[in-house]
């Protein structure tokens, strides 16, 4: 080779090494600045709802540690899937993440391939709260006990209605769950919504209802609480027995989280984990919380990432057992 060439050559691989070296250099500066510009915090539901309200109380927690305008979007539809599949096919560069729910991005993708996303897709960030799931009847119902109503679904196969929020949700693996741990069947009567459940029970439209914690303590007055679905006594309820309690050994709820894209670069995670944790630590908040029926959780991405997983081999031992 001629030195020319040669030299040609070592400049050309001494450029290319340069450009790399920079490219890193910028990444590394882009990614420890960030965010430099206004965010959007993506609600997978109609406004209003729970994840809503959560939503708008970290808003401005947000804005203060990250230092930047969060602005709150809607993007309901297919019982969140449309703004999950929206969310991974969005850039990967933090300055835009979505509320979550579990067991809702597992039961989905399980149920039903063509969801437009998959679970593994949703990069967690943190999980944060969850909402416990109550089982009741009416307040002059004749079934005064978990076991009695559990001795009267045995009784009567399949007759006993049960009012839900939707299908393939937090509700229905409930259902399932009590189901399969106590060897009988009930009929679950599905509603488009927490809201819509509660008054279709209250309407005397099913004799059970399967209630979110925050519509229970709403309307303990008006029915007859058997169980919840806490490790232990849940405070705003204290006179509520769990389903452990009362001998199935179950926990249920709906655990709420945000997420990025995939591909997201682990520095804006951490950014952004660091972020929503530091809520739950502000003076206040977690009692907010408590007083509205919610339970505050504190995982980090890491955990979240466990969590997830372990809860999708969960549902996915449910659904087996119960096809």
């Amino acid at each position: 080779m001629k030195f020319s060439n040669f030299l040609s050559l070592l400049i050309f691989i001494s450029i290319l090494i340069l450009i790399g070296a920079c490219s890193s250099i910028t990444s590394s500066s882009v990614n420890e600045d960030f965010p430099t510009r206004s965010m959007t915090y993506s609600i997978p539901f109609d406004p209003g709802g729970q994840s809503d309200v959560e939503a708008r109380r970290q808003q401005s927690y947000l804005e203060d540690t990250l230092g930047e305008k969060v602005l709150i979007e809607y993007k309901p539809g297919g019982g969140g899937s449309v703004g999950w599949t929206e969310l991974v096919n969005k850039k990967s560069d933090g300055y835009f993440f979505a509320g979550f729910n579990i067991p809702h991005i597992i039961l989905q993708p399980l149920a039903n391939e063509d969801t437009g996303y998959s679970t593994e897709d949703l990069v967690p960030v943190s999980i944060f709260q969850t909402t416990p799931i109550g089982i009741a009847v009416a307040k002059d119902s004749n079934i005064k006990t978990l076991d009695d109503l559990i001795q009267k679904a045995n009784d009567n196969p399949g007759n006993v209605t049960v009012s839900g929020s939707g299908t393939y949700s937090g509700h229905q693996i409930t259902l399932m769950q009590i189901e399969e741990l106590t060897d009988v069947e009930m009929k679950y009567v599905p509603s488009d919504g927490a809201a819509p459940s509660i008054q279709a029970f209250l309407g005397g439209n099913t004799e059970v209802v399967l209630g979110n914690s925050d519509d229970l303590i709403k309307y303990k007055d008006d029915m007859r609480i058997l169980a919840i679905g806490t490790e232990e006594s849940f405070e705003p309820l204290p006179d509520v027995p769990t389903f452990k309690e009362e001998g199935v050994d179950m926990t249920a709820g709906i655990d709420r989280g945000v997420a990025v894209p995939p591909g997201t670069d682990e520095e804006v995670i951490s950014t952004l984990e660091d972020a929503f944790l530091k809520i739950l630590d502000e003076e206040g908040v977690k009692d907010q919380m408590l007083e509205e029926g919610f339970q505050p959780k504190e995982m980090g991405h890491s955990e979240s990432v466990e969590y997830i997983k372990e809860k999708t081999n969960e549902y996915e031992n449910i659904m087996e057992n119960m096809e």
